[in-house]
C-alpha cells in the first residue's frame, strides 16, 4: 500500500498533464461532439455528409466521403470544431463499410490544427503517416508530439485516383491552463569534451523562428513530458540527448536572463506559475535563481508597471530535476512576460503550466515555493529507484542458495499470515462485547474498491444507552441528519496571559476547563427540528433549529435586489449538485449598499463578489433551500462571517451575492509562504509571522462563537473555507465544496453525499451527529491546518476509508487511534489546546467562547 502511495504521488507530481493517461474520447462516438460542429470541405451525397463521420456508427451510408474521385494533389477535410482547447492525444479512424455495401477507405492522411480557426498548423509526424488497410478495422494513432488546439481538420491522402471515405474519432482531455502561445529564445547546443552533444531546441515547436527567437506556437514545454535527472536521457526513442529539455547559455545571451512571453485564450486570475527544471549542477545546469513577472490585461495594452518577483533558494547538494512553484499573487492578466535569471552557466526547461482559479486540477501535488531541499517527487523517485537496484541484484553462481531461501522466505510469510489473520479473529471476537453496549449489533464495512461505506443493522428499533449519557441513540449514518445544538451563551471571559515569547502572546489554555465551558444541561432538538441548508452547491453550510427558519418572513431580509446586468462575469468558482458559484465584478455596487455597506475601501478597484446561482432546473426543494439560505444568511452580520450584500430574486435564475475576499481561501495563502525567518527576508520569501498566525485563528473563533450563539453548526469549518483579503481579515464562507481544487479533501458515501470526513469528529463520522461540538473538533484540525501552513493534508498517510476505521478505533476506545501531530512552529499550549478539541468526551472539549478567549491578543 505504501509503494502504491509512493507511486500515485510520484505520478501526480511528474506533470500537470499526462499524455499516458489523456487519452478519453472526444465524442464522434457517442455524439458529445455535435453534428452542428462537424464540417467538411464537400460531400459526395447527403447520406455521406460529415455528420456521419463517426466511429463505429453505421448511419446514413455509412461515413463521410468527399464528392468525386479524391486525386493525389486534391485537398479535402474533414473538419472537427471541440469548442474549447483540448490536449489531443490520439487519432482513430475507419473506413466505409456500409453493412457490407461499401468498401472506401483512406491508406494515408494528414493533420492540421488550429487554437483560433484562423491559423491552421500542420502536424509534423516523425514517425510516418498510416492510415487504415481496409474498411472496417479502426487504427488508432498516437500523436508524438499530441496536439494542443480547438479545431482540427482530417486530410485524406491518396497516391492514385480513388473514391476514400472516412470515420474518426479523437481521444485526449480539455486544455484547462488557456495558453495558446509562447515566445523564447531559440534554444542552444551544449558541447563539453567528453560528453555528448546536447542539442536542447523546442524541436516540437509549432510557432515561427524569426531572429533566433520562437514565437506564436506551442512546443516541448506544453506537452506533459518532463525531463529526467540526468538531461541526456530522453523518454523517447530515435532522438538526440537533450530532446526533452529547452536549454539556454547565459555566457551567449548576455543579460543574464531569459525572458519568456504568455498568451492566454482569455483573461485569468493566476495563482502560481509551475516551472520544470533541471538542476544538473556537477554540468553547470541550475535551477533559476530568481524571475520577475509582468502582466497586461489585454494583449493591445501596455504590460503593468509593477511585477511579481520570486527569488529561489538554490539548492548545491540534490541534482534532482524538479517543479519550482511561483506565486502569482491573483494578478489578473491575458498576457505574462516572465524573466527567469541565471544562477549557473546553463538553465533549461521541460514543462511550464499555470494555475488559476479556474483551472486547478485535483492531480497537482501542493505547491512548493522554494527549493532549498530536495523535492517530494525526486525524493520518492530515489527511493524507488534503490529499491529496484536492490529487488534486482542476484547471485547466478549461487542459484541453489537463492531458490532455498526464497522457499524459506515463503514459508515463513504463510505461517505470519496465519497468525495475523487468527489475531484478527480473536480481536474481533473480543470487541463484540464492548459494542454491545450500544443495545445494537453494528458492522462497518469498508471497501476501498468503490469507496463506500456499508453500514448493516438489524431491523431493531434503536434503544437509549444507559452507560453513554451523552449520546441518546445510535443510528444508522445519513449525511442529512444534524444532532442538538449545544448553546455558548453567557460563558465567563478567561484570563489571557500576559507572557510574551518569540514576540507574540502564546495561547493560555490553564483556565479553559470544561465546567468553565459548557453548561450542565444540553437542550436537545428532535430530528425533525433540524433544517438543513442544502445550498447552491449541493452543501450545508449550516444546521439551524426549524423554529429560526419558520420564524422569518421577507421583512426579516434586510438585502435589497440588485440589477442583475450589472453583475459582469469574472470566472467560475465552482459547481455542484443544484447550481454554480461564480466571482463576478458588481457595478456600482457600492452606491447601492449606501452608508451601511460591509465592504472596506476599495480605493477605486473593481468589486469582486461571489455569485451564488442557482440552476433554472433545479427541483422545488432545492429551490426552497436556496430561498432558505437567503433568509439565514441575510441575519448573519458578524465580521468574520461572508456577509449576504444583495439578492437577485425577482426572476430565474435566483441569486445571492456575497462578500469575495481579493486573498483568496486560507489553505492557498498560507501554503504559498513559509514562516518568517532571517532567509526569508533575504531571499524576498513571501512569509507570515507567529502573530499572523494566531490573530487568523482567533478571527476564525470569533466568527463560529458568533454562529454557535445562534445554534448555527457548519459542518464544514476549515482552511479552504476562510477567506481572507489584503489587511488579512478573516471571513467564514461555504465555497469549499464546490471547487474541484479541494475535490480530494471530501469523501463520497454511497453516492449520496460528500463529507470532509479527515475534519469530522468521530461522532459525526460513526453516528451521524453535526453539533457545535464537532464543530470545535473541525477548528482544532483546522488550526493544525494553519500552523503547519496547510502544506500537508490531515492524516495526509491515511486513506480516506483508514481515516474513517480510525475514528471507530476511538469510538470502541482500545486506544489505537492516531492523531495529528504537532506542527513544528505551534507552542505547546497551543498543541494542548488542539487535543482538547478532539477529546472523545463531548463535556471536555472546549467552547468556541473559550477558544477565542485564548486566542485572542492580550489587552
Amino acid at each position: 500500500m505504501l509503494l502504491y502511495l509512493l507511486l500515485v504521488l510520484q505520478t501526480k507530481a511528474n506533470a500537470q498533464i499526462d499524455p499516458a493517461h489523456c487519452r478519453y474520447p472526444l465524442g464522434m462516438e457517442d455524439g458529445r461532439i455535435k453534428d452542428t460542429d462537424i464540417s467538411a470541405s464537400s460531400q459526395w451525397y447527403e447520406t455521406t455528409g460529415p455528420q456521419f463521420a463517426r466511429l463505429n456508427r453505421e448511419e446514413g451510408d455509412g461515413a463521410w466521403c468527399p464528392a468525386g474521385p479524391l486525386e493525389p494533389a486534391d485537398v479535402q477535410y474533414l473538419q472537427l470544431d471541440l469548442r474549447q482547447l483540448t490536449f489531443v492525444t490520439v487519432v482513430g479512424t475507419q473506413g466505409r463499410y456500409a453493412r457490407s455495401s461499401g468498401n472506401e477507405f483512406a491508406r494515408m492522411y494528414r493533420l492540421d490544427y488550429s487554437r483560433d480557426g484562423r491559423v491552421w498548423i500542420s502536424w509534423t509526424n516523425r514517425l510516418g503517416k498510416k492510415g487504415n488497410d481496409n474498411a472496417y478495422t479502426s487504427v488508432i494513432k498516437d500523436l508524438h508530439p499530441p496536439v494542443i488546439a480547438r479545431y482540427l481538420r482530417i486530410i485524406p491522402v491518396t497516391a492514385i485516383c480513388t473514391t476514400v471515405c472516412m470515420r474518426v474519432e479523437l481521444y485526449g482531455c480539455p486544455w484547462t491552463d488557456g495558453l495558446i502561445a509562447y515566445s523564447t529564445p531559440e534554444g542552444q547546443i551544449l558541447s563539453s569534451p567528453g560528453h555528448p552533444i546536447a542539442t536542447l531546441n523546442d524541436s516540437t515547436y509549432d510557432g515561427v523562428l524569426e531572429r533566433r527567437r520562437l514565437s506564436g506556437g506551442l512546443g516541448q514545454l506544453t506537452d506533459g513530458v518532463t525531463g529526467q535527472d540526468d538531461f541526456l536521457q530522453t523518454h523517447q526513442y530515435n532522438v538526440w540527448p537533450g530532446y526533452d529539455y529547452v536549454g539556454w547559455s547565459n555566457d551567449s545571451l548576455g543579460p543574464g536572463y531569459v525572458e519568456v512571453e504568455f498568451v492566454f485564450d482569455r483573461m485569468r486570475n493566476f495563482t502560481s506559475m509551475k516551472v520544470h527544471s533541471n538542476n544538473m549542477f556537477s554540468r553547470g545546469v541550475k535551477i533559476f535563481s530568481s524571475v520577475s513577472c509582468w502582466f497586461k490585461p489585454r494583449l493591445i495594452a501596455d504590460w503593468e508597471a509593477e511585477p511579481v518577483e520570486f527569488h529561489t533558494v538554490l539548492d548545491d547538494r540534490n541534482p534532482s530535476a524538479r517543479y519550482v512553484t511561483v506565486p502569482l499573487g491573483w494578478r489578473t492578466a491575458k498576457g505574462l512576460r516572465c524573466r527567469f535569471f541565471f544562477a549557473d552557466v546553463w538553465m533549461m526547461f521541460s514543462e511550464i503550466s499555470f494555475r488559476s482559479v479556474n483551472s486547478a486540477i485535483p492531480t497537482q501535488s501542493p505547491p512548493v515555493i522554494t527549493s532549498s531541499h530536495p523535492t517530494e517527487d525526486s525524493s520518492m523517485r530515489t527511493t524507488l529507484d534503490t529499491g529496484i537496484i536492490y529487488g534486482a541484484s542476484t547471485d547466478d553462481n549461487s542459484t541453489s542458495i537463492l531458490i532455498g531461501c526464497l522457499v524459506t522466505i515463503i514459508l515463513l510469510l504463510v505461517v505470519i499470515i496465519f497468525l495475523i489473520l487468527w489475531c484478527q479473529y480473536v480481536c474481533k471476537v473480543l470487541e463484540k462485547a464492548p459494542r454491545r453496549i450500544l443495545k445494537e449489533e453494528q458492522t462497518v464495512r469498508l471497501s476501498s474498491s468503490s469507496d463506500t461505506i456499508v453500514l448493516q443493522s438489524p431491523p431493531v428499533p434503536p434503544r437509549v444507552s444507559q452507560m453513554d449519557p451523552h449520546y441518546e441513540r445510535v443510528f444508522l449514518l445519513d449525511p442529512q441528519y444534524q444532532g442538538p445544538a449545544v448553546p455558548r451563551n453567557n460563558l465567563p471571559e478567561l484570563s489571557q496571559s500576559a507572557e510574551a515569547s518569540g514576540g507574540y502572546a502564546e495561547p493560555d489554555v490553564t483556565q479553559c476547563t470544561p465546567h468553565q465551558c459548557f453548561q450542565s444541561s444540553v437542550p436537545h432538538y428532535a430530528e425533525t427540528d433540524i433544517v438543513s441548508l442544502q445550498g447552491v452547491t449541493g452543501s450545508n453550510m449550516y444546521a439551524v433549529p426549524a423554529v429560526t427558519v419558520d420564524s422569518l418572513t421577507r421583512k426579516d431580509i434586510s438585502v435589497g435586489e440588485f440589477p442583475r446586468h450589472r453583475l459582469h462575469f469574472r470566472e467560475k468558482l465552482g459547481e455542484g449538485q443544484f447550481g454554480e458559484v461564480h466571482l463576478c465584478e458588481a457595478e456600482g455596487l457600492l452606491e447601492f449598499l449606501g452608508e451601511n455597506t460591509p465592504l472596506p475601501e476599495w480605493d477605486g478597484r473593481p468589486v469582486l463578489v461571489a455569485v451564488k446561482q442557482l440552476r433554472p432546473d433545479a427541483t422545488n426543494n432545492a429551490r426552497n433551500d436556496f430561498l432558505k439560505e437567503i433568509k439565514i444568511m441575510s441575519r448573519l452580520k458578524d465580521p468574520n462571517i461572508i456577509r449576504l450584500l444583495c439578492v437577485c430574486v425577482s426572476s430565474d435564475p435566483l441569486c445571492m451575492v456575497t462578500e469575495y475576499m481579493e486573498n483568496g481561501d486560507l489553505n492557498m495563502f498560507l501554503s504559498q509562504r513559509e514562516m518568517e525567518s532571517t532567509l526569508t527576508h533575504a531571499n524576498n520569501i513571501p512569509s507570515v509571522s507567529m502573530s499572523d498566525l494566531l490573530h487568523m485563528s482567533a478571527q476564525i473563533s470569533s466568527g463560529m462563537r458568533y454562529l454557535a450563539s445562534l445554534n448555527f453548526v457548519h459542518r464544514d469549518l476549515a482552511t479552504r473555507n476562510c477567506l481572507l483579503d489584503r489587511r488579512l481579515t478573516i471571513k467564514i464562507a461555504d465555497f469549499g465544496m464546490s471547487r474541484n481544487l479541494y475535490s480530494s479533501d471530501y469523501y463520497r458515501i454511497q453516492g449520496r453525499a460528500v463529507l470532509p470526513i479527515r475534519w469530522m469528529a468521530w461522532e459525526s463520522i460513526l453516528l451521524g451527529k453535526f453539533t457545535t461540538a464537532s464543530d470545535v473538533w473541525a477548528f482544532g484540525v483546522t488550526l493544525w491546518e494553519i500552523f503547519t501552513l496547510c502544506k500537508e493534508q490531515p492524516y495526509s498517510l491515511l486513506t480516506d476509508e483508514q481515516v474513517i476505521e480510525n475514528s471507530g478505533e476511538f469510538f470502541r476506545s482500545q486506544g489505537r487511534q492516531i492523531f495529528l501531530s504537532a506542527p513544528p512552529p505551534c507552542p505547546p499550549s497551543l498543541f494542548e489546546l488542539m487535543m482538547r478539541c478532539w477529546s472523545r468526551d463531548i463535556s471536555n472539549r472546549p467552547s468556541f467562547n473559550c477558544l477565542y478567549q485564548a486566542l485572542r491578543p492580550p489587552r
